[in-house]
């Protein structure tokens, strides 16, 4: 069965998609770009403050499913430049320090809203 979900406490999605969708113990996570849920504006800033924002919308989505950081098993990283992993990389191992989910990083053409980072992620309970 498909659960839709929605917290106020992350940006709103900012076209036809979800913020997350459950199915049974799996967790799908749209792509989340820095946008600061309160102001709805992208964070100013390099890479690190873009991805920090990135992690911490994460973070709010997967609290609101039950989740945490710790059930993430992919997530796919885009960059607007390749030239910003190591920066990235620094910001995203705060977030996930043992047991680490597989990945997929890569560099897009362009990103909504010429953002530089967007992350999407897959959780799942045991």
């Amino acid at each position: 069965m498909k659960k839709i979900i929605v917290t106020d406490k992350s940006p709103k999605a900012i076209g036809p998609y979800s913020q997350a969708v459950e199915v049974g113990s799996t967790l799908y996570i749209s792509g989340q770009i820095p946008l600061d849920p309160v102001s709805n504006e992208i964070v100013q800033g390099g890479i690190r403050e873009q991805t920090e924002q990135v992690l911490k919308n994460i973070g709010l989505i997967l609290t609101a499913a039950g989740y945490s950081f710790n059930d993430v098993v992919k997530t796919t990283c885009m960059l607007a430049d390749m030239n910003d992993f190591a920066a990235m990389n620094e910001v995203y191992a705060k977030y996930f320090i043992k047991d680490f989910p597989a990945r997929s990083t890569f560099q897009a053409a362009a990103l909504p809203k010429g953002v530089m980072v967007e992350i999407d992620v897959i959780a799942a309970k045991k």
